[in-house]
């Protein structure tokens, strides 16, 4: 399962958009640390179901009226404050659990309420922008850290036979969660000293640099937009990047009100229907998170998660049947399996991703819309449904 991190400085929505997400029952308070161990749980990116090509829903449970929704799984780090990689706050803790994430959602409090510390400030005149660049190089001063601590493995190496530096670089770093197939293309891309005892600083954060930019890419959320100063807002356009415009405390309300059968709610659309009689209070609310919906297209969560896994990873889903005329697996469920799956994937990739045992015995695929067998090289599409041929039972 896809693994997505929560980063950001204490205080900036995590813990709300965490709970907004997977709808997990865990402590949100206006604090910094909150969150000390990290909180994991499961979300869903959101996807158009093929059911929606034939003449009936699917009827699976993961299926809301053709919007399919794939898991994946969201942990809540505890908050990076200035310094931490050197140890200051909960740094190390922090780095260490991010670092088992395959991608990042940066979250900044785009209300300029709380400090760089994550302390709350009365007059909104923090500069939420700083922490863009901010936590970024935090991860990059922590990751040459631990390249730099663990640099006297590479040098043993490098007076053996046959050293290899690229490879000993990637045997030392592969303990990080990162892949050595991710660790030789930075390689590849940076100039370098020939010796492992040339290396100075300066290298090892060029290579931890690129490493967080291509082993774990991220996107920038800016949450706490329903409060945040005009003057902010308008700032937007200088963030130099695309950025998701989120109000997590608002998608929070929405869910728990869907939960609560007062208001019928999908997450990631832009708008929801009351099904229920509201309290005048409840009606000033929801018109408030109606009229942000309506300016930004929703509250924006759905969509952060769905741009960090499908945009910045480069995923695609597939659903794999055993009946290509019904597009049904042995026991007659309709399109019963979603998976994600890097962009460029072959039908042979899919096999071994549904059972090892079903990838060894791969023979064929066929498309299950056009009924037509495709070839091994055949890359994979959004949306593809997709009978595997295979030995293996």
């Amino acid at each position: 399962m896809i693994v997505l991190a929560l980063a950001g400085k204490p205080n900036a929505g995590k813990s709300t958009f965490f709970k907004a997400a997977t709808l997990a029952d865990i402590e949100i308070a206006d604090y910094p640390f909150t969150t000390i161990e990290p909180n994991r749980g499961v979300a869903y990116v959101r996807s158009e179901c093929p059911c929606q090509d034939r003449d009936t829903r699917c009827g699976n449970s993961h299926c809301q009226e053709g919007k399919r929704y794939i898991p994946i799984e969201l942990i809540d780090v505890a908050g990076l404050v200035p310094n931490a990689h050197m140890g200051r706050g909960l740094g190390n803790k922090f780095l260490d659990d991010l670092m088992n994430s395959d991608a990042i959602i940066n979250i900044i409090d785009f209300s300029g309420g709380t400090n760089e510390e994550g302390e709350k400030i009365e007059n909104l005149e923090y500069d939420p922008l700083n922490e863009v660049v901010f936590i970024r190089e935090e991860i990059d001063l922590w990751l040459a850290g631990v390249i730099r601590r663990n640099w006297g493995s590479v040098e043993r190496f490098s007076r053996g036979p046959n050293f290899n530096m690229e490879k000993s670089i990637a045997s030392v770093l592969s303990g990080l969660g990162i892949k050595s197939r991710d660790i030789l293309s930075c390689l590849r891309k940076i100039e370098y000293p020939p010796m492992p005892s040339e290396w100075e600083d300066s290298d090892y954060e060029q290579l931890a640099r690129l490493l967080r930019k291509i082993s774990k890419p991220s996107i920038v959320v800016a949450n706490k937009i329903d409060v945040a100063p005009e003057e902010n807002i308008e700032r937007l356009g200088d963030m130099g990047e695309e950025i998701s415009v989120v109000a997590a405390q608002y998608e929070l309300i929405l869910r728990k009100g869907n939960e609560r059968g007062i208001i019928r709610y999908d997450p990631g659309d832009n708008t929801f229907d009351v099904i229920k009689e509201l309290t005048e209070e409840q009606e000033v609310g929801l018109n408030k998170i109606e009229n942000v919906m309506k300016e930004y297209g929703g509250t924006g969560v759905q969509n952060s998660l769905n741009r960090a896994v499908y945009e910045m990873m480069g995923m695609i889903t597939v659903f794999p049947v055993e009946n290509e005329s019904h597009w049904v697996d042995g026991k007659g469920n309709k399109l019963p399996d979603a998976y994600l799956m890097p962009s460029g994937s072959t039908p042979r990739d899919l096999a071994y991703e549904v059972h090892t045992d079903i990838g060894e015995g791969y023979l064929y695929a066929i498309d299950a819309r056009s009924n037509r067998r495709i070839s091994e090289e055949y890359g994979l599409k959004e949306g593809d449904v997709i009978k595997i041929v295979s030995t293996a039972k």
